[in-house]
């Protein structure tokens, strides 16, 4: 459950940014990068609070999203998709070899629990608590952004970038805001994984990962804001019963049956339900107004 928290909150930054202002992003786990590394750097080395490490991982992975987006959201469809795929690339590169930061490939040790002040969430129960807490935190104000004026310049985008415009929607501010907002949901889900792991790696922040958050909004759809966290719960509660059962089922199979398997179903959502789950008659409070088609 903590896991899927912590991906349900990344994938709810990504919804914004992919199911309801239509701008697809292939590089987002360079910012769960950032914020993980950043609280892990400030924490471990020069001794900071967790909760302030936390914050400068959001205006860290702010600073890159809006560097990015100067250049990268004046492209459109696959153009993007490309440009932040490379954004992704070389991240994942920098945190590989930045050794003197990151540790490299042999990964960042000894990162302390998260805390507020003499708090400390040490346990899983504490862990939980906090990580749901951050989950239903996003949910809500995703949810009023959405409902806000802003938000429906957001929603205008998916439709038609040119009528958007046409209606006096600040097409470039509208996409860059979102971008921004999206990259600090998977700041502080980043933040939040170093602190209840303790341990990260590159690996974790590569393109796989960038492509298992599409598979989820992909999964969850973009019906309503809670999507995220329903493709995220999907992805992993399937993927851990995969590792229970495929290996007694076929003892010779390797790691790529995960990848086989999510291929497929994705294949099937998009031919049949292109809505995902929240195509679904799905009651929630967090459905916005006007849906995004």
């Amino acid at each position: 459950m903590i896991l899927i928290g912590l991906f349900g909150l990344m994938a709810t930054g990504l919804l914004l940014l992919m199911g309801y202002a239509g701008q697809v992003s292939l590089g987002h786990a360079a910012f769960f990068g950032l914020g993980a590394y950043t609280s892990a750097y400030l924490t471990t080395r020069l001794g900071w609070s967790p909760a302030a490490a936390l914050l400068i991982g959001i205006v860290v992975s702010l600073a890159v999203a809006f560097v990015i987006g100067l250049a990268a959201l004046r492209l459109r469809e696959h153009y993007l998709a490309l440009a932040t795929l490379g954004f992704g690339v070389i991240m994942y590169t920098i945190f590989k070899n930045a050794k003197a930061i990151t540790g490299g490939l042999d990964g960042f040790f000894g990162v302390p629990p998260f805390s507020i002040g003499s708090f400390v969430f040490a346990d899983e129960r504490a862990s939980y608590a906090l990580v749901w807490g951050a989950v239903v935190l996003g949910l809500w104000f995703a949810a009023n952004v959405l409902h806000s004026r802003a938000g429906r310049a957001i929603r205008a985008l998916h439709d038609s970038e040119f009528a958007a415009e046409a209606l006096g929607v600040n097409v470039f501010r509208a996409k860059l805001d979102v971008f921004l907002l999206s990259a600090a949901y998977a700041s502080v889900a980043g933040s939040l994984y170093a602190h209840y792991v303790g341990f990260i790696n590159p690996q974790l922040f590569d393109l796989v990962t960038s492509i298992t958050l599409v598979a989820m909004v992909i999964i969850g759809g973009n019906r309503a804001i809670i999507g995220g966290v329903l493709g995220a719960g999907v992805y992993v509660v399937l993927g851990e019963g995969l590792k229970a059962v495929v290996p007694k089922l076929i003892p010779t199979a390797g790691g790529e049956f995960e990848l086989l398997f999510f291929g497929l179903l994705i294949i099937v959502i998009m031919i049949f339900k292109p809505e995902g789950l929240t195509g679904f008659r799905w009651p929630t409070a967090l459905r916005p107004g006007r849906e995004a088609r």
